[in-house]
C-alpha cells in the first residue's frame, strides 16, 4: 500500500537528462527564493513604502505576457537546451547586478525594478523551452509521473526556500542572499550544459507573430486544452488568498502564524507530490482537473469561515494539495497530446494561464477585502471558485470526458513516440 502511494520514479531511472534537468531546477529554485524574499525586503528598507513593494508585480506583468507568448515561439524554432542555457546565464548576471547594488554604500532603487522586469522576461522565455523539452526526454506513458516529480521539485523549494531565505536575509544580510543565488545559478548551469542538444523539429515555424497566432489557433481548436486554461485562471483569480494572509493572521490574533500560512499551500502540494504514485494509474485527467479545482475553492472558503488558526492552517494545506493535483493532471494532458512542433508555443500560453491568474487574484482579494472584509474576501472567493467549477463542468464536456487511453490526440502522440523509438 505504501509503495503504491510513493512517487513513480520511472522518468528518473529511465532518463539521465531528466535527472540532470530535475537537479538543475531544484538548485536554481532554492536560489530564486532567496531573491524572491530579499528583493522586496531591500525595497522596503530603501523606500519604507508598501506601494513600492507592491509595484514589483506590476513591472513583472508586461514582460510575463509578451515574453511568454514569444518565448513559446522561440522554444519551437531554436534548440531548447541552448535557450535554457542562455536564459539561465542571464539570470545569473541579474544576480550579479543585485549583489553589486547591495554592496554599494547607497544602493539604488531602480535596479531592483529593472532586475524584476528582466528576470520576469527571462523566466517567461525559459519556461516554454523547459516545458516543451520534458516530452522529448520522458516516455509518453511516464508523463504523469514526470509531472508529479517536477511538482515535487517545485514544492520542496516552495516550502524550504522561503524559510532558508528568511534566515539568510535576517542573519547574514542581503548581499549574502544575492551571492548564494548567483552560486545556485552557476551550479544549475553546469547541469544544464550536460543535457543533450534538443534542436527544433523540421516542421517548426519561424519565431514571429504568425507563429504565435498559429499556436493560439491550435489551442482554440482543442476545447479540452482551453478548458484546462479556463479552470486554472478561474481558480487562481477567484480563490488565491495570498494577498490578504497578513490581515487574516491579524483578525485571528495570530500574527505569529503568518509564515506558517504562507508555507501551508506549498506544504499541501508537497504532501501530494510525495504520495503521487496513484496519479500514474488515473486516466480521466480532465475530470480530475475540475474536481481538484473545486476542492481547492471549497478548502479556501472553509479557511475564510473558520475562526481557529490551526484549522485555517490545515485547510490551507488541504487547498494546496488540491491545487497540486489539478496541476499534475493539467501538465499530463498538455505533455501527452500536443505535437512537438507546437509544444513551445502552447507552453507559452500555458505559462500565462497559471501565472496571470494568481497575480490578478491578488488584486481581487485585496480589493474585496477593503470593501467587504478580509474573511469575506477569502470565503466568498472560495465559494465562487467551487460554483464556477460546477458551471465549467457543464460547459466543457470535452474536458470532462477526456481519457488519456482513448483521446485521439493522445493516441496519435503515443503512436508517434513509439515510431521514433523503434
Amino acid at each position: 500500500m505504501t509503495r503504491a502511494l510513493l512517487p513513480d520514479l520511472s522518468p528518473w531511472t529511465a532518463s539521465a537528462d531528466f535527472r540532470r534537468l530535475w537537479k538543475s531546477g531544484l538548485i536554481s529554485n532554492f536560489g530564486s527564493f532567496l531573491t524572491f524574499v530579499a528583493l522586496p525586503v531591500q525595497l522596503k528598507e530603501l523606500t519604507g513604502s508598501a506601494a513600492a513593494v507592491g509595484a514589483i508585480g506590476a513591472v513583472e506583468l508586461l514582460p510575463l505576457v509578451v515574453c511568454g507568448l514569444y518565448g513559446g515561439a522561440l522554444a519551437d524554432a531554436l534548440d531548447k537546451r541552448g535557450l535554457i542555457v542562455w536564459t539561465e546565464a542571464g539570470q545569473g548576471l541579474l544576480s550579479v547586478v543585485l549583489l553589486v547594488n547591495a554592496l554599494l554604500p547607497g544602493p539604488a532603487v531602480w535596479p531592483l525594478y529593472a532586475v524584476a522586469a528582466l528576470s520576469s522576461a527571462l523566466v517567461s522565455v525559459q519556461r516554454p523551452a523547459l516545458d516543451s523539452l520534458w516530452p522529448r526526454i520522458v516516455a509518453h506513458d511516464d508523463m504523469p509521473a514526470a509531472a508529479s516529480l517536477n511538482s515535487l521539485r517545485w514544492t520542496v523549494g516552495g516550502v524550504a526556500g522561503p524559510a532558508l531565505a528568511g534566515v539568510v536575509v535576517a542573519y547574514a544580510g542581503l548581499g549574502w542572499a544575492y551571492a548564494a543565488d548567483l552560486l545556485t545559478f552557476a551550479v544549475s548551469l553546469a547541469y544544464v550544459l550536460r543535457i543533450a542538444p534538443s534542436p527544433a523539429s523540421h516542421e517548426a515555424a519561424k519565431p514571429n507573430l504568425r507563429a504565435v497566432a498559429e499556436g493560439a489557433r491550435y489551442a482554440w481548436s482543442r476545447k479540452e486544452l482551453l478548458g484546462t486554461y479556463v479552470v486554472d485562471l478561474a481558480a487562481m483569480f477567484l480563490a488565491m488568498p495570498l494577498a490578504v494572509l497578513p490581515f487574516l493572521a491579524d483578525e485571528l490574533h495570530a500574527e505569529w502564524a503568518l509564515g506558517l500560512m504562507y508555507a501551508a499551500l506549498p506544504a499541501g502540494a508537497l504532501v501530494v507530490s510525495l504520495t503521487s504514485g496513484w496519479t500514474s494509474r488515473v486516466h480521466r485527467h480532465g475530470l480530475m482537473v475540475v474536481l481538484s479545482a473545486a476542492g481547492w475553492g471549497l478548502a479556501v472558503a472553509a479557511a475564510g469561515i473558520c475562526g481557529n488558526v490551526w484549522l485555517v492552517l490545515l485547510l490551507l494545506t488541504v487547498g494546496g494539495g488540491f491545487d497540486m493535483v489539478s496541476g499534475v493532471f493539467r501538465a499530463a494532458m498538455w505533455n501527452q497530446t500536443i505535437p512537438d512542433e507546437l509544444r513551445g508555443r502552447l507552453a507559452g500560453i500555458e505559462l500565462l494561464s497559471y501565472s496571470v491568474g494568481p497575480q490578478l487574484g491578488q488584486v481581487r482579494a485585496g480589493g474585496l477585502a477593503a470593501w467587504a472584509g478580509v474573511r469575506a474576501s477569502v470565503w466568498s472567493g472560495g465559494l465562487a471558485c467551487a460554483g464556477v467549477m460546477g458551471l465549467l463542468a457543464l460547459c466543457l464536456p470535452g474536458l470532462m470526458s477526456y481519457d488519456a487511453r482513448t483521446n485521439a490526440h493522445a493516441v496519435r502522440m503515443r503512436e508517434r513516440r513509439a515510431a521514433t523509438e523503434v
